[in-house]
């Protein structure tokens, strides 16, 4: 089932980001005059199409989902012959520089567009996000150095407020990109507000492939495994646990939170535990079996309780423009740090091993779609965001190697030789060939 939902979330994102690009390339293209052929979702053979409209521009899908383009009258690869003057005017080259130029920066802005629109609609609606409070960092953590204590709730980093723990996780971030300390104004009970430096050695070197937070010694707050409700019948009823019973121990090994309570029960379907509970001011020891519960083809383990006390949240939401505001810098910020990312990359700052193919997108489609809508919805908005950069790079073959070629025959006042133009798209196919294996591989390490 799992499996299932997976492929159908990778889809719909898929289709729904390829569709909104080449939207963006038609829509321009149709405003400027050219005459668009075809209209295709999907790469290669066409299994599928339908003509529409006083042009007939053919609607289609193709068999490889990988991609899709829009197909223009062009006369580097259509035949003019017996063409009116009044469609040969419609011809893709015979458009002035700034028209072609809008027509192929469309697709990408497209994308960014979308992910404002999407990350607008999340804020508008409202999301429940855990709030920015901290677990007890490790002594040795550069947080728990930097005197970042349990239970402290983060207010800014490096000026920035900041209220959810996106938003922390998304300064660390940054901060490590641009190879900067982070100052953390918290506040802490009992003891009110102060300040917590980490600084720029200690965030040099990370993995950004990791949890960078966790690496720094800054984790998400959760409960502690204090039992709530529990279900009549079930594991933890008939092994005599009580509501309110805080789980200390399993085993003789330290249960430090909800989470790793739960991991704990659920590695053991059938097997015989023995919880060490806290109740009424002394610890007593319970056995416990849980139940195996089939989800798929894994078997889990299950005691029927709930947890007490959840995770503090707080619900962001805005009204219609400072929500499309919240968008519209969110998709700056992330595409600018994408930038960066990929120049670190180049220079070797950064590992490769941070790129990604179809396999990883789709894994995380299938992850956030489980979660929520929310969070499947965030994730195409990312994804989308990632799209429009990415065809921005100047690579030949790609919108922003036809921008490059623009911009230079702005420049110079004429278009580039044919000649160079076929070389670089020879390289450009090289490349981007390359970037796939490479994407492939490293979704396929990750798997192993």
């Amino acid at each position: 089932m799992n499996l299932l939902q997976t492929i159908v979330a990778f889809a719909v994102a898929l289709g729904t980001l390829i569709i909104f690009h080449e939207l963006g390339h038609y829509l321009v293209a149709r405003w400027c005059g050219v005459k668009v052929l075809r209209f295709s979702v999907g790469m290669g053979k066409v299994v599928w199409s339908r003509r529409v409209g006083a042009d007939q521009t053919e609607w289609a899908v193709s068999a490889l989902p990988l991609g899709g383009y829009v197909k223009m009258l062009d006369g580097r690869d259509c035949d003019l012959k017996g063409l009116s003057e009044k469609d040969l005017a419609r011809e893709f080259t015979r458009q002035s520089v700034w028209k072609r130029i809008a027509i192929v920066a469309a697709g990408p802005i497209a994308n960014f567009l979308l992910a404002i629109a999407l990350f607008a609609g999340l804020y508008m609606v409202g999301v429940a996000e855990p709030a920015a409070k901290v677990a007890p960092p490790a002594v040795t953590s550069p947080a728990g150095v930097a005197g970042l204590r349990g239970g402290d709730l983060i207010t800014a980093i490096n000026g920035e407020k900041v209220r959810v723990w996106s938003e922390v996780r998304w300064h660390l971030i940054q901060a490590v990109i641009d190879k900067r300390g982070a100052t953390m104004e918290v506040e802490s009970p009992g003891s009110g507000r102060h300040t917590v430096t980490l600084h720029a050695d200690a965030l040099t070197g990370l993995d950004m492939e990791s949890d960078v937070a966790a690496k720094l010694g800054v984790a998400l707050a959760r409960p502690p495994a204090r039992l709530g409700d529990i279900m009549p019948g079930s594991a933890a009823a008939k092994a005599g646990l009580r509501s309110g019973d805080l789980v200390v121990a399993i085993d003789g090994q330290p249960v430090t939170d909800w989470v790793a309570f739960t991991t704990a029960v659920r590695a053991s379907g059938g097997k015989l535990l023995l919880f060490s509970v806290e109740r009424d001011g002394r610890v007593i020891d319970v056995p416990v079996t849980p139940d195996v519960e089939s989800k798929g083809s894994v078997t889990v383990g299950k005691i029927g309780a709930y947890v007490a006390a959840p995770t503090d949240m707080i619900e962001v939401q805005a009204g219609p423009i400072e929500a499309v505001v919240k968008g519209a810098v969110k998709v700056w910020e992330t595409s600018v740090m994408t930038v960066k990312m990929i120049g670190k990359m180049l220079v070797g700052e950064v590992s490769w091993k941070n790129v990604t193919g179809p396999i990883t997108i789709a894994d995380y489609a299938g992850q956030t779609a489980r979660i929520g809508m929310a969070s499947y919805i965030g994730f195409i908005a990312f994804i989308s965001i990632s799209l429009g950069v990415m065809n921005l790079l100047p690579i030949p073959v790609l919108d922003g190697g036809l921008l490059l070629y623009y911009s230079l025959e702005v420049l110079t006042g004429r278009p580039l030789p044919e000649r160079v133009g076929d070389i670089a798209q020879r390289i450009g196919v090289g490349l981007l060939v390359t970037l796939m294996a490479l994407a492939v591989f490293n979704d396929v390490v990750r798997l192993l």
